[in-house]
């Protein structure tokens, strides 16, 4: 395996790339062998996004995050620190709770009932004589790295150097502060859909310029020409501006009719619709009306799943004759994207079925394509068989 720090140096620009102007390989997007070392090298180190802080106002409130085979707990403590833990009783493994919410002033095994304090510590174990080996100090939750980020609580199954989200989202932060991240509320629960294509077919497709004006014709339309993308590192940025046009459709005027003015935004941001990929597999969907995370969690070589949350700021940011505007203007967001996940699904899914083709090895990329290029570079960088066209032979990965 090369290390993390080496790859790290090729992918800050130390080393030239030779396969800079190709694609990632169809394989990798099918192999289960490559898909156990991707998730080892890059999921397992990379931070997940669970939920918002004001989702865990009070002590004992929790929210799971559950992928990889692993479930996590974030909980907020009695001293009001948010804390992760493994959802695994230390006694026989048994999970601690069940679902994606939920309060518990303590956690209490529903097996053994061994009882755990929402900072972690192992606090009650029924017949504790019984266990020659048994230390209370020493068999506390296994815990797990947390970091807020603007209000977003995100967490990681393991710490292997890659950078935080706040040092991914630095160069933003001048953009990304008028919008009051942290006083966001929840719009709804947690949507999760399943999708039978590979996870990186979803971030290759979300930083795919060139099928806009292919595939999207309301975001076309909506946005004209201003669509653009940039890559800047462990973050991808992109945006439109909403712009006038009389070939919109009905929810195309009518957002652009009902999107109220946003005090709080600079004049730059008020029609923006603007789009962040963090490495390697969150988004945020950023609007003047609300804003959007996804995150695509792998659950095999050819499958995933979808997490999504929308947000917005609480009726008081908005003044009171606007605020039935901004619902509109939400709604109209709504049915906009929904027709522009239909289609990017239809996309994704047959390009899976593409990679899957023995005919298919590597694609040349087009200067353009930077944020797929950044992409690739990354990823090559970590696992560097993934610079073969073919895969290699069985086995390759013990070796």
């Amino acid at each position: 395996m090369t290390s993390l720090h080496h790859a790290f140096q090729s992918i800050d620009g130390a080393e030239v790339d030779p396969d800079a102007d190709w694609s990632l390989p169809g394989w990798i997007y099918t192999d289960r062998e490559y898909f156990a070392v991707e998730m080892d090298r890059i999921i397992r180190p990379s931070w997940q996004i669970v939920c918002h802080e004001s989702d865990i106002p009070s002590p004992g409130d929790y929210r799971t995050l559950d992928y990889l085979g692993e479930s996590v707990i974030a909980v907020r403590g009695e001293d009001g620190q948010v804390r992760a833990f493994a959802n695994v009783c230390r006694h026989r493994a048994m999970r601690l709770v069940e679902g994606p919410a939920g309060c518990a002033k303590k956690f209490v095994c529903p097996y053994h009932a061994w009882v755990f304090e929402n900072d972690g510590r192992l606090s009650g174990v029924p017949m504790k004589a019984d266990y020659p080996a048994l230390r209370l100090s020493e068999n506390g939750l296994s815990p797990v790295s947390v970091e807020i980020w603007r209000g977003f609580v995100f967490v990681r199954l393991v710490d292997a150097g890659y950078p935080s989200v706040a040092a991914m989202m630095a160069p933003f932060e001048e953009e990304i502060a008028p919008y009051r991240f942290e006083e966001m509320r929840r719009i709804g629960d947690v949507r999760t859909r399943p999708r039978a294509v590979n996870w990186k077919n979803v971030g290759d497709n979300y930083s795919d310029n060139l099928h806009i004006p292919v595939s999207h014709d309301g975001l076309t339309r909506l946005l004209g020409k201003t669509y653009r993308i940039e890559a800047h590192g462990w973050a991808d940025r992109l945006y439109g501006d909403v712009v006038p046009g009389d070939g919109q459709n009905f929810w195309e005027k009518f957002y652009r009719k009902h999107l109220p003015r946003v005090d709080h935004l600079p004049d730059a941001a008020q029609g923006r619709w603007l789009y962040y990929k963090l490495w390697p597999n969150i988004a945020f969907d950023i609007y003047a009306d609300q804003i959007d995370f996804m995150q695509w969690l792998p659950t095999s070589p050819t499958t995933c799943e979808l997490r999504e949350m929308c947000f917005t700021l609480p009726d008081t940011y908005t003044p009171a004759g606007k605020q039935r505007e901004m619902k509109l203007a939400r709604y109209a967001n709504w049915r906009i994207n929904r027709v522009v996940n239909k289609e990017d699904t239809w996309l994704i899914e047959r390009v899976q079925q593409g990679m899957a083709s023995k005919s298919y090895a590597v694609g040349p990329l087009a200067q353009s394509e930077v944020c797929l290029r950044s992409f690739a570079r990354k990823i090559r960088a970590i696992i560097p068989e993934a610079r073969q066209p073919r895969p290699p032979a069985a086995g390759w990965s013990r070796g």
